[in-house]
């Protein structure tokens, strides 16, 4: 049973949700790092939560005292968004990968246990109908497809913990996020195209009265996962109960959420009518069909289909996702549309 947790990213979507999550519903001390702090709201005030602003690329000194001191390091930090992918490949390397690998290595050393986030893009264009941790294999476009870089370097640090767990018996969790919706995945706020991730980005465009881009007519699949959901399984897989998540790779998504992009942007819509002072722009919301080419430019490669095995997880750890795509999405909105400083003029 861990004490003290080392949050690196803590400010981010799922940093600042698993932060409060742990000083709600747990006893442990939790010691935080980000660049900035205003997702973190009342955490910043409690006794359990030591906060410092800084740079994991710069702060080393800082982190290995506290991957030292601390029971279990949950490094979060990385660029996870596409466009990003594809227009600065070199930063998401360096970040995801090479300043990653120095904790990854940090962690080893010192023999803490570390909860890693791999991606379900890791499986990349595998043709499995349902996306297995141990027999999936994982496939990746030519080189020029640049936007493998972000899958590549996070499918390297599986393989790199990994190994530490065989040579070293360095104890560890890697888990997958399955497209992880929910209040503050990104500004809604932020009108231009491509700033944010797809879902908060069509949330935005209701907003802002711009056309919902559907990439190549948005037939892809994704299975959306609530916030809320994957944070109980990160609060499992920390607690460890009788070592059931030790040197485990687990999905976490929900399959019963799987859909199209355009079936999201529909649903999204349909949210929108349910607030009275959006409903006239929920009427007036409409989709438009962009090819990728046009919209992530020339080093973008889709993936058509993505539903995760959850089967692992249940077994080892009970655990099972239960928001619905249709309830997360309203929580969504209800959160922004609700928050003073999402109000309309």
């Amino acid at each position: 049973m861990p004490t003290r947790v080392l949050i690196l990213g803590a400010n981010g979507f799922i940093g600042s949700s698993l932060t409060h999550a742990i000083l709600k519903q747990k006893d442990w001390e939790v010691y935080g790092m980000d660049v900035g702090d205003h997702k973190l709201g009342d955490c910043l005030g409690n006794p359990r939560f030591k906060f410092v602003e800084g740079d994991i690329t710069i702060s080393r000194e800082w982190i290995e005292y506290h991957v030292k001191k601390c029971d279990a390091v949950v490094p979060l930090v990385a660029i996870a968004n596409p466009v990003q992918y594809v227009k600065d490949p070199l930063r998401v390397f360096e970040l995801d990968f090479e300043a990653n690998l120095e904790i990854v290595r940090k962690c080893a050393k010192y023999r803490k246990r570390i909860i890693f986030p791999s991606t379900s893009e890791v499986y990349g264009m595998c043709p499995d109908r349902e996306l297995n941790e141990e027999t999936s294999s994982l496939v990746y476009g030519p080189i020029e497809r640049q936007r493998w870089i972000y899958a590549s370097s996070k499918q390297l640090l599986d393989r790199v913990i990994y190994a530490y767990g065989v040579r070293d018996g360095v104890d560890y969790t890697l888990f997958r996020p399955f497209n992880w919706i929910g209040p503050k995945l990104d500004n809604v706020m932020e009108p231009k195209e491509g700033s944010s991730r797809l879902f908060t980005q069509f949330i935005s465009n209701v907003i802002f009265e711009k056309p919902l881009q559907l990439v190549d007519g948005g037939g892809q699949g994704r299975s959306f996962t609530f916030i809320d959901d994957g944070v109980d399984a990160l609060l499992r897989i920390i607690e460890n109960k009788g070592g059931r998540a030790s040197r485990q790779i687990f999905n976490i998504g929900n399959p019963g959420n799987n859909v199209s992009v355009a079936k999201l942007a529909k649903l999204i819509i349909a949210a929108f009518r349910e607030f009275p002072e959006y409903r006239e722009r929920a009427a007036r919301a409409k989709t438009v069909v962009v090819s990728s080419g046009k919209y992530f430019g020339k080093y973008y490669q889709d993936i058509q289909r993505r539903v995760p095995s959850v089967a692992a997880i249940r077994r080892q750890l009970g655990w099972v996702p239960k928001v619905d795509l249709r309830t997360a999405i309203k929580l969504t909105l209800d959160y922004h549309l609700a928050h003073e400083d999402y109000q309309l003029d």
